[in-house]
């Protein structure tokens, strides 16, 4: 697409809406900030660098007395050029990153208590704030909430998953009557996320269909670039260089490179199903993901007069695959490594009165656990709970070895479906990210090792111009996500201040575009 990276001003200029934005392989310029991923977390990021500003609204009400006398004490400073540090001190939330508690309540006051609390923000569009930046996907925007199954409704309430700016319960309403439920489906979410893109004037800034395979330094020495030992670490206002490929309608894998001042991870943890590393987990009747299952139904594979499904896990896809299963009447074991009564697990978490399906899952659960006798307890036929087992190994008979507490067991079993979480997949990062992590000797996990950042600018420790946000570091919410996008906005915004431009060119004008070497 010819005439890629016009600017006006300090902004990308506008173009006509495409569907496809096509990157040439040799993009013409440095530009300040790319962000890997388009879910949620890249586009709010992406709002707040397009110029959307947050401040106290007038006459703006808080439950928080304390942090309501805090933003009253600069009402007309943006929370962009706030000290976020002391407005999160003492605050607590579900999340243990400070600034996603703050943004979450300003947003969402009382939002724990389902409450539909106004915000305590007024957002405005401040066009010099705009930050030139790409935001690359590997589908349209909205992310991994393409690939999610639509019949079964969302973890959150329907107001915990909208963006600032435009109320997702409106927009539900103008799609479906039935707003009984205070819930939406993923597929509903998808179709928010992407039209929140449109509406808000954010596409020309998204690249889709996109693939990233390198993101390393790039040393710019009189229009050259030259490598930086990241080891050793010396790199200060070195630039990125992003690599990948861009499928066309066609097909075909356009490769292209981009220079960037910045680089942010927003990548999500769909990309890899987590394995449980046993014998046998590679026969073709183990499966990793739900939409195998739903494949395996649709094929007739299983049934009600089928053996067993074992589902392995005890987070909410499992359970979605215990209702499918329990809905078409075909029988399940279900083995967890918790207890039921584990305050971790995550049907522990969940209101009852909201979350009534998962209730039921936890009911089965609990009821009918294995005995050790053989028999059963409860009133849900066809399905057997395993608490605190993990597998052993699969047979090539269509055998399972669980063990718990009372020794191993063998289960004749029709398939299994392992659905233990998944893992983000960074190969494109010097040995996939684990130096980026808590423990450097581990692969980068929400939950067990997430991303090393500093909490008030989600800026890497191990690299500068290096940021994450999302469930990399440790948010695995929408409603708390955001936090990281404020963090980063927030972080460039005073950088930019502080030096003049985030990037700049011999005359010093703010977001040049300087040649690329290839």
């Amino acid at each position: 697409m010819s005439g890629y990276l016009h600017k006006s001003g300090n902004t990308f200029a506008d173009t006509p809406v495409v569907k496809e934005r096509i990157l040439p392989n040799d993009l013409r310029g440095t530009v300040p900030v790319v962000i890997i991923g388009n879910g949620p977390s890249g586009i709010c990021l992406s709002y707040l660098l397009s110029g959307y500003t947050p401040y106290l609204a007038p006459g703006a009400t808080h439950p928080n007395p304390l942090l309501l006398r805090k933003l009253e004490e600069r009402p007309d400073v943006s929370l962009l050029e706030q000290d976020l540090e002391y407005l999160s001190e003492g605050l607590e939330g579900r999340s243990s990153n400070p600034v996603a508690v703050l943004f979450d309540t300003l947003l969402l006051p009382d939002g724990d208590f389902g409450r539909d609390c106004a915000s305590s923000l007024q957002w405005r569009w401040e066009c010099e704030r705009s930050v030139p930046h790409l935001v690359l996907g590997k589908g349209p925007p909205g992310g991994a909430w393409h690939a999610m199954e639509g019949s079964m409704l969302t973890v959150s309430l329907a107001n915990w998953m909208e963006l600032p700016g435009l109320k997702l319960k409106d927009w539900v309403r103008d799609k479906r009557r039935n707003l009984r439920i205070d819930r939406a489906t993923p597929a509903e979410i998808a179709s928010y996320y992407q039209h929140f893109v449109s509406e808000t004037g954010l596409q020309s800034n998204f690249v889709s269909h996109t693939v990233v395979t390198s993101v390393r330094r790039a040393l710019r020495r009189e229009g050259r670039r030259g490598s930086v030992n990241q080891e050793h670490g010396e790199h200060p206002r070195t630039a990125w260089e992003v690599r990948g490929y861009q499928r066309s309608s066609e097909g075909l894998e356009l490769p292209f490179a981009v220079s960037a001042e910045n680089v942010v991870l927003a990548t999500g943890t769909h990309d890899e199903p987590a394995r449980l590393g046993v014998e046998g987990e590679d026969l073709p009747f183990i499966c990793h993901s739900f939409w195998e299952f739903e494949a395996a139904i649709a094929r007739g594979q299983v049934d009600q007069h089928s053996d067993p499904v074992l589902i392995v896990g005890a987070g909410l896809t499992a359970a979605d695959g215990v209702l499918t299963a329990h809905h078409l009447n075909i029988p399940v074991y279900h083995a967890f490594r918790r207890a039921v009564t584990d305050p971790a697990l995550i049907f522990n978490q969940l209101p009852k009165v909201l979350y009534p399906e998962y209730h039921k899952v936890h009911q089965m659960m609990q009821q009918q656990q294995q005995e050790v006798g053989g028999g059963f307890m409860g009133s849900y036929p066809g399905y057997v709970s395993y608490p605190k087992h993990h597998v052993v190994a699969f047979k090539p008979d269509h055998r399972c070895v669980l063990e718990g507490a009372g020794g191993r067991l063998l289960l004749k079993i029709s398939m299994a479906l392992v659905l233990i979480g998944a893992h983000p997949n960074l190969s494109f990062l010097q040995d996939s990210g684990r130096y980026l992590g808590i423990n450097p000797q581990q692969p980068i996990s929400c939950r067990g090792n997430p991303v090393d950042v500093h909490p008030f600018t989600y800026e890497s420790l191990q690299e500068p111009g290096l940021f994450a946000m999302g469930p990399l570091v440790g948010d695995n919410f929408v409603r708390f996500l955001k936090g990281g996008a404020l963090s980063i906005a927030s972080a460039l915004s005073k950088r930019r201040s502080k030096e003049g431009v985030l990037s700049e060119n011999s005359s010093g004008e703010a977001g040049s575009f300087s040649s690329l070497d290839t």
